[in-house]
């Protein structure tokens, strides 16, 4: 029997990756359960806490209120994209430096969050 849904092309951590998602799946459902990618948290699947925060073509998005076919031939970056797989950021290291991780679940959306600011501006104020 076929599964309902679709197959998603996408470039997912600078990677070509054709993945699988159910018809009303959101992109955080398809990283985690399909992608096995579970540093993007699932917090509240409201868009108000920002722990499930990636980057779309270079934008800080929720991906608990994104619907994963719309992100059909972009670019898609998680916090585990941030690093190199053998060591963390700059960003990381500064991060974990300065103790900002606290309780260290809502790291990811924040970290992913301030990457995209300093994409666009490296020396904010």
């Amino acid at each position: 029997m076929k599964r309902p849904g679709r197959l998603l092309r996408l470039k997912l951590n600078g990677h070509s990756r054709e993945v699988y998602s159910r018809d009303a799946a959101t992109l955080l459902d398809v990283l985690r359960e399909e992608c096995g990618l579970t540093g993007t948290k699932r917090g509240c699947d409201l868009g108000t806490c920002g722990c499930c925060a990636v980057q779309i073509d270079g934008e800080p998005t929720l991906s608990c209120l994104t619907l994963a076919a719309e992100v059909e031939g972009k670019e898609v970056r998680t916090v585990e994209g941030l690093g190199d797989g053998e060591k963390f950021a700059p960003l990381q290291e500064a991060w974990a430096d300065a103790g900002a991780s606290q309780c260290g679940f809502c790291s990811p959306g924040f970290l992913m969050a301030a990457d995209a600011l300093l994409a666009r501006n490296p020396y904010p104020s």
